[in-house]
């Protein structure tokens, strides 16, 4: 950062004052520089400025070219080798083979990838726009409108800047999580969401690597293991139309209807310094502003949480079903990562602090022993169909009682899509003899 003044120019080199002296105090004929009260203001301006123009050109309610910066500051440039994108590609051919006579959902990823972290930071952050921005436009809104009079009329020109500043909070906060997460993640599903591009199986050799080690497997054992899992998640997400949409979407519906605490929100503005541009990221880590979960939002939580656990169930049974003896190591990483997912990590660490929920499969187990009980007693064919509909599916109290679901699948004893295309509505017949207008 240059070390002059907002708007002044650099001291002339021949004005008679010496190097270390800057003040003019030795020269008693030295008059006083009429602008040094505004040295401060002129100071803050410039770090505004530099960090504004350092941050990218985004807008928006999150700064996403910041977030992106500093989480590629964070990860740095760790890769794979040549050999080990091949691994990964061999890893999915030999998984999907496993797949296919384990589940009637076909091969789902139109592309096999490696990723390294920033990678999957590039690949992702379309998917985590679109999470963090409901949540993020209600927050930056609302901090503007708490603020108090005075503090508006203080801030002056400098309320402008107040929308920015709190993209770039948002921005911070997203680059740090984001850097975190894709230093831990293995494939582009590891949390459920579907937030890579459709049609693409990626894992990320690097942090596969580092997960194996305290596994005391082969590193080949682990990674197909995890490849079987990207695999299965790239059938369900390309074969049933419904649920990509479904799945963003209830997180959107999740964010969009957060209640901002406006009382703890006035006493933080109250506090807000203007010219103190990493104030406003303090308040937002304060915990102060964290939203507050109404009834409604409780219901679209269970709602979320009950889909993800079908999801994340279904993986896991189609995945034990395709490996089966083949991977001789395959129970103990089932459960490794049932605890992992199950345990939370950063993905909830994230998801928590910028849109306002923690994205767990809490029922993760309950779900799998459902699709095991409904493929034991009724075939995968019956199991896969569920998929057809979001009306079809188990619900949260299904999950409570697996049993009664199961027995009433088999009491229907009939087709569960022909019965739902019952209830639609039916197109008027036409009329008999032809079409309209003709005689007969």
């Amino acid at each position: 950062m240059s070390e002059f003044k907002f708007g002044f120019s650099a001291p002339d080199p021949d004005d008679g004052r010496g190097k270390d002296d800057k003040s003019g105090a030795g020269d008693p004929n030295q008059q006083p520089n009429p602008f040094d009260a505004f040295g401060q203001l002129g100071q803050m301006l410039s770090q505004l400025g530099q960090m504004m123009s350092q941050a990218g050109s985004s807008t928006g309610p999150v700064n996403y070219d910041l977030a992106k910066q500093i989480a590629v500051q964070k990860l740095g440039g760790v890769g794979f080798a040549a050999d080990q994108g091949k691994a990964v590609a061999d890893a999915v051919h030999l998984a999907e083979m496993w797949l296919d006579p384990a589940t009637t959902l076909p091969a789902g990823a139109t592309t096999t990838t490696a990723w390294t972290a920033r990678d999957w930071v590039d690949a992702t952050l379309p998917t985590w726009r679109r999470l963090c921005d409901p949540v993020a436009q209600r927050m930056s809104g609302a901090w503007v409108e708490a603020l108090p009079a005075e503090a508006k009329q203080q801030a002056g020109p400098l309320l402008a800047m107040v929308g920015q500043m709190g993209g770039m909070a948002f921005g911070s906060q997203l680059g740090q999580a984001l850097a975190q997460l894709a230093g831990e993640v293995q494939t582009s599903s590891d949390i459920g969401l579907p937030l890579g591009p459709e049609g693409v199986a990626a894992l990320l050799p690097a942090n596969v690597e580092e997960f194996t080690k305290g596994l005391e497997r082969p590193s080949s054992e682990v990674l197909v293991y995890l490849a079987a899992r990207e695999a299965a998640h790239q059938r369900l997400y390309a074969h049933v139309p419904w649920l990509r949409q479904r799945m963003l979407g209830s997180v959107e519906e999740f964010a969009g209807g957060i209640k901002i605490d406006t009382a703890a929100l006035e006493q933080l503005a109250g506090q807000f310094d203007p010219t103190n541009p990493e104030s406003l990221e303090q308040a937002m880590q304060s915990g102060m502003l964290e939203p507050q979960t109404t009834p409604e939002q409780q219901a679209a939580l269970t709602r979320l949480e009950t889909l993800l656990a079908l999801v994340e169930g279904w993986v896991d049974v189609v995945v034990a079903d395709a490996v089966g003896d083949r991977l001789p190591g395959a129970e103990a990483l089932r459960e490794t990562l049932r605890r992992r997912r199950a345990s939370g990590g950063p993905a909830e660490q994230t998801f928590a602090t910028l849109v306002g929920l923690e994205l767990r499969p809490r029922r993760l187990r309950a779900a799998a022993a459902l699709w095991r009980l409904v493929t034991d007693q009724h075939g995968m064919d019956v199991r896969d169909g569920l998929w057809a509909h979001p009306d079809l599916l188990p619900t949260t109290e299904d999950l409570d009682d697996p049993m009664e679901f199961a027995e009433r699948l088999g009491a229907a004893d009939v087709d569960p899509i022909a019965e739902l295309r019952k209830t639609e509505p039916q197109a008027e017949p036409k009329p008999e003899g032809g079409d309209e207008g003709t005689s007969g």
